[in-house]
């Protein structure tokens, strides 16, 4: 890795620092019947099916066991709103059981849950009502939060939305995505404006839950860089960086900033920007999903966000599609040592979880990409006819180099 120390043969953490893995409940869960994917999976609208997923639902104890095993110490996990507020204004106590026993489990295993509350599904009828187009949809997010929240008093670490801008984007901008509303760049003002409201009612209320908690979000953020690195070019591409900069970044983060305790940041590649083109990366190393891999941008993003809004940061989603898993451990390795650098450059980042403890629904690429430290045997998944083990799980090698790091907590 350029400009690391060479000499230094191990890169330790700071102390305390947590190390997790990260899931969210369509993905892992499976059965999730009363969201909007799952009824547009039903209609053929999406090209894949959830079903059973995982089966995390019954399973979690056992994923948790996998979690302990890898000496993690914090966990990531979202609740899903549709089990909760099935109905309008209509809680579920059985529901919000199931999720305290969820709590319970990780922390009988000395893993510190961070909660998600929203991690890109809604119940049906949010979705009936406009989702987020409807003005009240901050309300109805903010009295949902506030349930939750009470009813779980366990949680030291909350997340309200996971990654705003892609799931604004993916229903109102690329419009492949429910509510499938995209074609015009305007169709997505009103719903991320209703979003950022959501999460700061939601802040408020869930202070009057919990006052003793933290609260955040999980923001996917880019690396941005000119294509051109020097005259004429570099100044026009450096214009674009700034636009795109500008709104993937920092836009949505504005908009919350007197209402977060800390920042959590989702990083996977970066975009090497051309001002009349858009992403120009040379792709040389490329993951399954044909992202460019580049370890280097997390560093950068790091220290972006925390020279920008000097709140603690977690890196709360960092993961490869890797199929073979020969590629993995290198990703987790060199996405480290640059977060290292970061750390001792000043940049207060607090944790690392990695996308994903298993393979899972991949939203529209379905079962196809393996983000996995945890490899899920999905052709089991309608039943043990093959005469092996339901949705069998296998720890990749990657599950053993994460292992080692957590366990040091160093680079070694």
């Amino acid at each position: 890795m350029k400009n690391l120390d060479a000499n230094k043969k191990v890169l330790r953490f700071p102390d305390n620092f947590y190390w997790g893995t990260a899931t969210s409940s369509h993905q892992i869960e499976g059965n999730n019947k009363n969201n909007d994917w799952w009824r547009a999976e039903q209609k053929g609208e999406l090209p894949h099916k959830s079903g059973l997923a995982c089966d995390s639902y019954n399973r979690y104890e056992e994923d948790f066991d996998l979690a302990k095993e890898m000496h993690n110490n914090a966990h990531r996990l979202s609740i899903e709103w549709s089990r909760i507020e099935p109905r309008e204004g209509e809680f579920d106590k059985k529901e919000i059981e199931h999720y305290r026993k969820v709590i319970r489990a990780l922390k009988e295993r000395g893993l510190e849950p961070f909660v998600t509350l929203h991690h890109f599904t809604n119940p049906l009828w949010f979705a009936d009502k406009g989702g987020w187009e409807n003005k009240k949809s901050p309300q109805y997010f903010a009295r949902y939060a506030q349930y939750v929240v009470k009813n779980i008093p366990e949680v030291k670490y909350w997340i309200t939305v996971n990654e705003p801008n892609i799931v604004i984007n993916g229903g109102y901008g690329w419009g492949d995505w429910p509510p499938f509303k995209g074609g015009r760049v305007w169709n997505m003002i009103q719903p991320l404006k209703n979003m950022a409201s959501a999460h700061n009612l939601a802040y408020k209320k869930i202070y009057t839950a919990n006052s003793s908690c933290q609260v955040g979000i999980a923001h996917s953020v880019n690396y941005f860089h000119p294509m051109h690195e020097q005259g004429p070019l570099y100044l026009v591409d450096s214009l674009r960086v700034i636009r795109d900069r500008f709104f993937k970044n920092y836009y949505f983060l504005n908009k919350i900033k007197k209402q977060q305790d800390f920042i959590g940041l989702n990083y996977y590649n970066h975009r090497r920007t051309h001002f009349w083109y858009g992403k120009r990366n040379e792709n040389k190393e490329v993951s399954d999903f044909g992202w460019e891999i580049y370890p280097e941008g997390i560093y950068h993003v790091a220290k972006e966000i925390w020279q920008k809004y000097k709140k603690p940061i977690y890196i709360f989603e960092n993961g490869i599609a890797d199929a073979d898993d020969d590629q993995r451990p290198k990703f987790i390795k060199d996405h480290l040592g640059w977060l290292y650098k970061a750390i001792e450059e000043g940049a207060d980042v607090r944790g690392y979880f990695y996308w994903s403890l298993l393979d899972n629904f991949e939203w529209a690429e379905g079962f196809t990409m393996r983000f996995g430290l945890v490899e899920v045997d999905f052709s089991t998944q309608g039943g043990s006819a093959s005469g092996g083990k339901i949705l069998k799980r296998t720890p990749r090698d990657s599950y053993y180099a994460y292992k080692e790091i957590c366990r040091n907590n160093a680079i070694i």
